[in-house]
């Protein structure tokens, strides 16, 4: 088992064939193209013709199918490496054989080629798709060359070329049955290449100076060559000027938008700082509730306040007894007064400064003389008349009066709320 493991993973015969059954032996991936020989194609296996539908279902892997593609080439791009694409891709095992005509055939039937035929040698060996590359191809296929290199198609577009007094070319290998048709890549060729430099020759011509070529090796003159410098000068100033312009605009744009946010947020504070201002001092705002609970407090805090004309009715004065008058015949004795208490919200009657009762015209303070004492009386000379006007600040201490218990019948009814409770 193990020496049947062995020779399965050292690849017999048997594991080769479907591996190379697409294109027969492989060159490694990195490798270039080979060149044809000058002598053909040597094989030690006989080459048999083949036709299409027998290249189609597939042939064993000594024995390739060999197709031929032939070409130009000039300044290699998408569209030849497409066309050798399918050209590879035709039948299941292909050797791709590509022929490059040379600069002497090409100046002669088509043009003068940018890229020299050893460039453009080189650009085939080294496409992926080619297996064999033969320099100095013929400009029209022989039966000779056909069978020296053992083709079995040829492979190129449909479209009939017209060149070297021939209608087509390729004419002779469509009547034979070796021609297989490839489609071209539309958008893109040599000649559309081409065309775009020259439409566009100032401007290569300018690039080129830029990066150091003279004006010899671009075949331009001196007035041209200065012409071409000055305005490469010029495109660089506008290309300043416009960079600058975009810097510009760009800074411009950034500081509208710092204003805007500015804006914005000086909007929101100062939404917010009016708004916190009403609070604070509106008709209903916290500044005008703290001034009503001050003044409450204030208010419960302060002393009562007496009315004017008494002020030894305040609770906060000492008290302090007034001098009875000196009898009268014809008025009781009376006792000296004392603070009244604050009259009471359900007091019957309210005594106001500016309506004494008749009861009380006895007494008289120094603010309010008597009408009926027009003449101004001196302490040397006192008149009956006059004995009932007395001030608290000139009391007679020499001449107290003994207050007795049948005094208290005497009192007037008015007088009951000012008698001292102690009597």
């Amino acid at each position: 088992m193990v020496g049947r493991r062995r020779g399965r993973g050292n690849g017999g015969p048997q594991q080769q064939t479907p591996q190379n059954q697409r294109g027969g032996p492989r060159r490694a991936p990195r490798e270039p193209a080979i060149f044809a020989k000058a002598t053909g194609c040597e094989s030690e296996f006989p080459h048999e013709k083949l036709t299409i539908a027998q290249a189609r279902r597939g042939t064993p892997a000594y024995r390739p199918v060999r197709v031929y593609a032939d070409g130009i080439f000039d300044l290699f791009h998408s569209g030849h490496a497409r066309a050798l694409m399918q050209a590879k891709n035709l039948f299941p095992n292909t050797h791709l054989i590509v022929g490059v005509c040379s600069d002497e055939l090409t100046h002669k039937y088509k043009g003068y080629t940018v890229m020299t035929e050893d460039e453009r040698y080189e650009a085939l060996i080294h496409c992926r798709y080619v297996d064999e590359v033969v320099r100095d191809a013929p400009w029209t296929l022989s039966s000779e060359f056909l069978q020296k290199h053992k083709i079995d198609f040829v492979a190129h577009d449909d479209i009939p070329y017209t060149s070297a007094g021939s209608e087509d070319v390729y004419k002779h290998i469509k009547e034979a049955g070796m021609f297989v048709a490839t489609q071209r890549t539309e958008g893109i060729s040599t000649s559309d290449l081409i065309t775009r430099i020259v439409r566009d020759y100032d401007v290569y011509v300018r690039r080129n100076l830029q990066r150091g070529y003279t004006a010899r090796e671009l075949n331009v003159g001196f007035i041209n060559e200065k012409k071409y410098r000055l305005q490469n000068q010029v495109d660089k100033m506008k290309e300043t000027v416009r960079t600058v312009e975009e810097k510009s605009k760009h800074f411009v744009y950034r500081v509208e938008e710092k204003s805007h946010d500015l804006i914005h947020r000086w909007e929101e504070k100062s939404r917010e700082f009016i708004g916190t201002f009403l609070e604070l001092f509106g008709p209903d705002g916290a500044w005008h509730a703290i001034q009503e609970r001050s003044g409450r407090m204030l208010q419960a805090l302060s002393p009562y306040s007496s009315p004017r004309g008494s002020p030894s009715s305040s609770p906060t004065r000492g008290r302090s007894p007034l001098p009875s008058p000196p009898s009268s015949p014809s008025s009781s004795p009376s006792f000296p007064r004392f603070p009244s208490p604050p009259t009471s919200p359900t007091s019957p009657k309210k005594k106001t400064p500016s309506s004494p009762s008749p009861s009380s015209s006895k007494k008289k303070t120094p603010s309010s003389p008597s009408p009926t004492s027009p003449k101004k009386k001196t302490p040397s000379s006192p008149s009956p008349t006059s004995s009932k006007k007395k001030t608290p600040s000139s009391p007679s201490p020499t001449s107290p009066k003994k207050k007795t218990p049948s005094s208290l019948k005497a009192v007037s009814p008015d007088r009951h709320s000012e008698i001292h409770p102690s009597i």
